[in-house]
Order: C-alpha cells, then structure tokens, then sequence
C-alpha cells in the first residue's frame, strides 16, 4: 500500500475556515447528518451498517480485526465507487482536503487509496473534533476580546435586511446574519422552508461566521438583536453573555412601513419559498396556510382566549381572500400582532438597555452610522 506523508497533513485551521476550503467528510452519514461544517460534503468511508458492524468488531476483537473487517465490506466495486467519488472532488476542489472524526483510521486510509488512485489530497490533522474544538474556542474569545453592536428595533424594522444589504447594497463584513444560520425570522411566525439546522450545525456555522467577521478592520461585530431561540436553534451561551453587555443601535420605522415589510417577508416570501420548492400550487399554498396558523396558536396563551380567537378569525378571512387573488388582506392581522403583541414586548425589553444606545434612526441613517465606524476603525 502507498503510505501518504506527513506533509499531506493541514493543521491551519483559521485559513480552512476564512476561505472556506472545500471539505471532504468521510464519516458516516449518521455522523454528518448530527453536525459538521459548512463547505463540507458527506463521501463517507463507510455507511453507517457499515460503521456499526465494525464498531462492534473493534469493542470485541480490537483494532486490528477491525480493520480487516472493513476491507473486506469497503472493497470491489464498493471500494472503487467510493473512491471514484474522492476522485471527482478533489479533481473539482483541487484547493481541498478530507478529514474523519479525530484525523485517524478512516481518514488516512480514505488518503491512501486516493494516493494509489494516483490522487494526492491533505488530510486534517485532528479531523472533525479538533476543528469544532478550535472554532468554539475562537467564538468564545472572540465574544471576550471584541466589541459587539446589537442591531435592535421593532418587529419589521428589517434588521436583517441592514446587515445584508446596508454596506450600499451588500452585507457588512462585519456582520454575523443569525437568523440566515438559523434558517429562522425569529419570531413566532419565523418559520421558513426547508428546517433549521442542528444545533451542533448551528453553533459550528455561528463560529465559523465570527472567525470571518472578525478578520476585518472594524471597531465591533454586528449582531441582530435575537432571543436566547432563534427557533430552535440556541444562541451559544458565551456570545448570549457578550451580546447582554453590549451596545445597541435602534432601527425605527413607522407602523405602516413595519407592515408592510412583514407582509413581503412573511406572506410574500413564505408562499414562493414553498412554490418554488417544487411542490404543487394548491399544496404550497395549503402548506403556508397551515404555517400560519401553527404560528398563531404558538402565541395563544400570550394573546388570550378573547384576542386569538379574534386573530384567528381575521387571519382565516385572509387566507381566504388570498386564495381567491387578493393576498394584501393579511396586512390587517399583521398589523394588530406588531402593535399589540410585539410591540409591546419590545417597550418592555429596550427599557433596560437604554443607557446601551449608541444612537437610534431609520434603516438608512443607521446603515450610514454603521459604515462610518467602519471606516473610521479602518483608517486608525
């Protein structure tokens, strides 16, 4: 067998991140379906039968019988399938590398074979626990060593819309989109097409984009101000303790104007993401409905007995009219839960941070703010 070297070995794990190399996981499915990394794709080694067979093997009979074991099933036309398809990765991704759990077994024979296939390709050294150790290391310095800006303001303010496009139309360098990473608006009706990510996968994406935010010459990391739940998906709790200490910008907007961007992204958005998922017309659309309603009971003991069913009926009327072409008539339910659900809270929770208020404005005065830090922590 062709015995790779030593030299075939990554350790920079700051450069695989901030340029997003393109990975090779040869963990099982299973394995990769519970967390990896963002520019990762699965090409497993061995499939998760697989795996547990010879995990079996390995507790009884150790390592060595192990090992024959998984040649004897990882072989033939298996063997060849699997490793024609590291072939055409690295022939794509030239730049890239693979790695398995701890940089061990699997990986340095997933390197081996694609070396007898006449295919050089780094490995990672430590593999999948010592790049997630290192990138949660890195947020947790992060949140002690730089200064974080919360983005802040009212529901529909369209904070988010600030971090992506506020940089005059593109996102701030220094801006981390929680809520992208989560696959999630926030709030109750937040859900999107296609699930939240696993917490692990959450957390590792979460580091991952403070490593790259934090590359840049800036005076802070942005942030949109979120709950401890953006869905499911939990804040990890060392940037929850930074983002509590610091300052704020408040995003301001008038009613109509919060309005009527809930309608674009919550009802507009919501029913084309669904469409164009492939699904047929009328189910899309039942799919929306049934989300809108989900969303509504989620609140119901918040709203009250009297005001959820009041919500529910005006709610319903809307999805009729939409259904029949007139889709505006969801801004009359919208506009009840931002000024007396949402807003609310929002009085209530900005209170005690008001002392924390950099300065407060509409989307563009605080986008002009915002670049302005940058360019003067840029120059200094």
């Amino acid at each position: 067998m062709v015995t790779a070297s030593a030299m075939d070995e990554l350790n920079d794990f700051e450069s695989i991140f901030v340029n997003d190399t393109p990975l090779i996981d040869t963990r099982s499915p299973g394995e990769f379906a519970k967390g990896s990394f963002p520019s990762a794709t699965n090409l497993p080694l061995m499939s998760n039968e697989e795996r547990a067979e010879i995990g079996i093997c390995y507790k009884v009979q150790g390592q060595q019988a192990a090992v024959e074991l998984g040649h004897q099933r990882v072989s033939g036309a298996i063997k060849t399938a699997r490793v024609d398809a590291w072939r055409a990765f690295a022939k794509q991704h030239p730049d890239g590398a693979l790695f398995c759990w701890r940089g061990g077994l699997r990986s340095k024979i997933s390197q081996e074979w694609l070396l007898e296939s006449g295919v050089t390709y780094p490995r990672i050294n430590g593999g999948y626990k010592a790049m997630r150790r290192w990138l949660l290391d890195q947020l947790e310095d992060i949140c002690q060593s730089h200064n974080l800006i919360v983005v802040a303001g009212k529901t529909g303010c369209a904070k988010t819309r600030l971090l992506n496009e506020g940089d005059r139309g593109v996102p701030f360098p220094n801006g981390v989109d929680l809520e992208g990473l989560a696959n999630h608006r926030g709030s109750a009706f937040g859900r999107r097409p296609g699930g939240q990510p696993t917490q692990l996968n959450f957390e590792i994406a979460v580091a991952v984009a403070f490593v790259k935010a934090s590359q840049h010459q800036a005076s802070a990391i942005l942030i949109e101000d979120e709950s401890r739940l953006i869905g499911r998906c939990a804040l990890p709790p060392v940037l929850q303790t930074a983002k509590h200490a610091a300052d704020l910008v408040l995003v301001e907007a008038s009613l109509d104007a919060r309005v009527d961007h809930s309608f674009e992204n919550y009802i507009l958005a919501n029913l084309n993401a669904l469409q164009e998922s492939g699904l047929d017309d009328d189910i899309a659309f039942q799919a929306f409905a049934d989300g809108l309603t989900e969303s509504l009971e989620r609140v119901q003991k918040r709203l009250g007995g009297a005001r959820y069913q009041a919500l529910y009926e005006v709610m319903h009327d809307a999805i009729r009219q939409h259904k029949l072409g007139s889709p505006d008539a969801h801004k009359a339910w919208i506009r009840t839960m931002l000024s007396e659900y949402y807003d609310p809270m929002y009085n209530y929770q900005i209170e005690g941070r008001a002392d924390r208020v950099l300065m407060r404005g509409n989307e563009q005065e605080v986008a002009e703010f915002l670049i302005h830090r940058n360019s003067e922590s840029a120059t200094s």
